[in-house]
């Protein structure tokens, strides 16, 4: 363990495009990094870095992550179930994109994706998630970075 109260930065590694701001950050703090992710995947581990792949299907990586959190893990994904469930286990979880998940929120978005597969099984489709951009990036690692500061000065 770290000398913050973190045992973990836990990545939801499918499809992740922040994973080597997720590592030089850690590095920083001194924190381990569990990067899940389906065999589909390419993961790559290193030094604080383990990687874990599971099976293919739907929710493996999910489910992985969910049955091995711990509370005070940082949990980094964009699968809002699966940050409800790290809420659950008192777990600090960000979005790809810097957005920190917080249980003031997260019954709303729960709701929203409910909606919103609904109306695609009714073949309405939403124009999607807005292109990764270099200022999403930079977001991501200012957030992260902060969050750790924040957890730090309140050890």
């Amino acid at each position: 363990m770290s000398e913050l109260n973190i045992n973990h930065i836990v990545v939801d590694g499918d499809a992740c495009p922040v994973k080597t701001e997720i590592v030089s950050t850690a590095r920083l703090f001194n924190i381990p990094v569990l990067m899940v992710s389906s065999f589909d995947h390419l993961l790559q581990g290193g030094e604080g870095v383990r990687t874990v792949q599971v099976d293919r299907s739907d929710q493996s990586a999910d489910l992985y992550i969910a049955n091995h959190i711990k509370p005070y893990d940082v949990v980094i994904t964009q699968d809002y179930g699966l940050a409800a469930l790290a809420l659950g286990k008192r777990c600090y979880v960000l979005s790809f994109r810097g957005r920190e998940f917080n249980d003031r929120d997260i019954d709303f978005m729960l709701d929203s994706r409910h909606t919103a597969a609904k109306a695609r099984r009714r073949g309405h489709y939403g124009k999607g998630p807005k292109p990764f951009t270099e200022q999403d990036r930079e977001i991501f690692q200012h957030k992260l970075t902060k969050l750790l500061k924040d957890l730090q000065e309140n050890v």
